[in-house]
């Protein structure tokens, strides 16, 4: 597709290889607007008799890539997709998210052609796995909610609405299934459990609300035990004290499989190259740190530059990864050491940061800005990855007395 040819500056997080095409998979641009384009959704069969996907349609790999550039402010994101979505359609399901200093906008497509989005309220929260989420839809009520011009009557024409009293975006294009019962509502169960543990409901409800109002204002370490989270404090941890068959029910979010985690923040009071900040947690989020990086930046940390499939010493995805591997060997022995680092490398870098914004906030000189800017992100992550070498350098050297052949000399022979 022809793109504009002026487009604003953007953080992005690509995929590790371009082998397959670049694939950035959330960002912040310089217009304010943060982007996160990783969930993947399905739609249901009897959808996809009407409206199958489109086999060059447009994926969840391009729509940063040809989506936050161009955008000015979060609503603006959902319109400007939802287009290219009617006009090439799309060649999966997915959810997608926009934000700006006023608004949070969940978006959902569905089918080759279909889309809806809601507004996210400003008291509120939603927590969002596999699936689709989206619930009621209010087309009289355009402050929150956007969609397809056609989207009610295409359901209408084809007799898709299994309720039609009301209209269940979640019930009318999602699957519903047994799967979700392992898969992903267990996820959404956890989100809301961490923000709302008053709330008693199960985890393999199929009713859970898609959008709560948490018990609690939200920080940024809510949204980090979240995405880091195995379930711990329930019977479902795969490394807690549940039986066997409780331990390994349900799919954790945190998974040895994840390449990267991220957690865009956008703060209202402040200007976006300071305000905006790109939280990225390389490797399993359980067992790394989320690292802030300004908005603002022109360049990143060298070692953020090298990532392969082979493990390689210079890389910071595989600095952090190495160290969860060898807490993986001995669990039991490491993971309390691993933690107590976390711990103590949060704390640093937190210092770091509310430093470096102070200091950002003094500046007027764009010029110089960014140089301290690229600072903060150079300095920032290397107290992690300095912190994460001295871990492995440690468990290493601690498991050279855990090896299976190890032998214990009898002191009475």
């Amino acid at each position: 597709m022809p793109l504009p040819p002026v487009r604003g500056k953007y953080t992005a997080t690509p995929e590790w290889t371009t082998e397959f095409g670049l694939f950035e998979e959330d960002g912040i641009n310089e217009y304010g607007v943060a982007m996160s384009a990783t969930e993947s959704a399905y739609t249901n069969n009897r959808v996809l008799g009407y409206d199958p996907l489109v086999e060059n349609g447009i994926g969840e790999e391009a729509m940063v890539t040809v989506t936050l550039p161009y955008i000015k402010s979060a609503r603006e994101g959902v319109k400007y997709l939802g287009a290219i979505i009617e006009k090439y359609g799309t060649n999966e399901t997915n959810g997608i998210l926009f934000s700006d200093a006023n608004e949070v906008w969940y978006m959902e497509t569905a089918g080759g052609h279909q889309w809806v989005a809601q507004r996210i309220p400003d008291d509120s929260y939603a927590v969002v796995s596999n699936q689709l989420s989206i619930q009621e839809v209010d087309f009289e009520d355009p402050e929150n909610f956007m969609f397809k011009a056609d989207l009610k009557q295409f359901v209408a024409m084809h007799h898709l609405n299994p309720n039609p009293t009301s209209f269940n975006f979640r019930n009318i294009f999602g699957l519903n299934d047994l799967s979700d019962e392992y898969y992903n509502t267990p996820r959404v169960w956890e989100g809301q459990r961490i923000l709302n543990p008053e709330i008693i409901q199960s985890p393999v409800s199929h009713d859970l609300p898609f959008i709560r109002k948490a018990s609690r204002l939200i920080q940024i370490e809510d949204v980090q035990q979240i995405l880091s989270s195995h379930y711990e404090g329930t019977p479902y941890n795969p490394v807690g004290t549940g039986s066997e068959a409780e331990k390994h029910r349900f799919r954790p979010i945190s998974l040895p499989a994840t390449q990267e985690s991220h957690i865009l923040q956008i703060k209202p009071n402040q200007p976006i190259e300071v305000g905006g900040i790109h939280w990225l947690a390389m490797g399993v989020a359980a067992q790394s740190v989320y690292v802030p990086f300004f908005a603002g930046m022109s360049e990143t940390p060298e070692m953020y530059h090298h990532g392969a499939k082979v493990y390689t010493a210079d890389s910071a995805y595989w600095v952090f990864k190495l160290a969860g591997v060898l807490t993986d060997a001995h669990y039991k022995e490491f993971v309390k050491e691993l933690n107590t680092t976390r711990s103590k490398v949060n704390i640093q870098m937190r210092n770091q940061l509310h430093d470096f914004e102070q200091r950002a906030l003094e500046l007027s000189d764009t010029t110089a800005l960014e140089e301290l800017l690229n600072q903060a992100g150079n300095e920032i992550s290397a107290t992690a990855i300095q912190a994460f070498q001295a871990l492995s350098a440690n468990l290493i050297t601690k498991s050279t007395d855990l090896s299976p052949l190890y032998y214990q000399h009898n002191e009475e022979l």
